[in-house]
């Protein structure tokens, strides 16, 4: 059955579309259906009219995601431009649509003089993910800010949730229902030192410590409980290791770099030898923050 049967939209479609363009780590097999929505109401529209038993996969920019090298049944979900919309509302309530880019936000919050925002510039990814993990950076997280959401299902309603509704911890969050999030309201206060400048010093300071520029995930892992996943690496043995084209890196231990001619395949494998490592010899199960989907090539 064509899962696209009958389906109008004003968005972009590809088949076969090469999931290694739309990821970080510049890796990852294709996606079957790729769809790049115009605005929010036609990815509503064509939710709607989507066949019920179709795989739904989202990416914004792909920095958080392991595609494996056998690609993607079903729809991916393209959130980046298409639902990019960015406004103040009143006083300190800003909306960003899922598309937005967190740098994005934390930028546009400077000009308006808004905080505290500028933690979002350390974070990857677009607001649909930063939303979907509770991502954080410079001490801050994403819900703290957070005073409602839209969201739509498999039917193409949308809907607008309050925060309570959610339960909402370190790098997750659980929904009440199979939604998934296409914007956030954000509260934030009047900051009169709040500049573009700031940022940009917390970005420098970042670049220090971190392989900013080189294909990447960012944190792989995340922290555990008063510990640092980078340090439990480390103290392993394993900063520097490489398997086929894919390399922990030598300035941050949680972060695994595509040194060229990486697979999602060599990048799993070392994932899951840095995981076993370290509850080996560190006594501690690492959690992942990336999520890996698609299937292998030997599938």
């Amino acid at each position: 059955m064509n899962a696209l049967a009958g389906i109008s939209t004003r968005g972009r479609i590809r088949h076969n579309e090469p999931m290694s363009r739309h990821t970080s780590w510049r890796v990852g097999g294709p996606a079957d259906i790729y769809f790049q929505p115009a605005d929010v109401q036609d990815l509503a529209d064509f939710l709607a009219g989507l066949d019920s038993a179709t795989e739904i996969h989202w990416v914004g920019l792909g920095s958080n995601l392991l595609v494996r090298d056998g690609g993607l049944r079903g729809v991916v979900i393209a959130t980046h431009r298409g639902l990019s919309n960015l406004e103040r509302l009143d006083n300190g309530m800003v909306r960003a649509e899922a598309g937005v880019v967190c740098a994005k936000l934390a930028g546009q919050c400077a000009r308006w003089k808004l905080g505290p925002a500028e933690f979002f510039a350390g974070i990857p990814g677009t607001v649909g993910g930063a939303l979907a993990m509770n991502a954080g950076a410079f001490d801050g997280e994403t819900w703290q800010q957070v005073t409602a959401v839209e969201t739509v299902d498999r039917t193409g309603q949308i809907r607008t949730r309050q925060r309570f509704e959610f339960e909402v911890s370190y790098r997750h969050v659980k929904m009440p229902a199979v939604e998934w999030f296409v914007a956030g309201l954000f509260d934030f206060e009047e900051q009169a030192d709040a500049s573009v400048d700031g940022i940009r010093r917390l970005l420098a300071r970042r670049k220090e410590s971190q392989p900013i520029g080189l294909p990447s995930c960012g944190s792989v892992f995340r922290n555990p409980l008063d510990d640092h996943a980078a340090r439990l690496i480390e103290a392993s043995g394993m900063k520097g290791l490489r398997l086929g084209g894919a390399e922990v890196s030598g300035k941050h231990a949680n972060f695994i770099i595509n040194t060229g001619d990486a697979t999602a395949d060599d990048v799993e494998r070392l994932i899951n030898k840095i995981r076993n490592q370290v509850r080996e010899e560190q006594g501690v199960e690492l959690v992942a923050e990336v999520r890996i989907v698609g299937e292998s090539l030997e599938n």
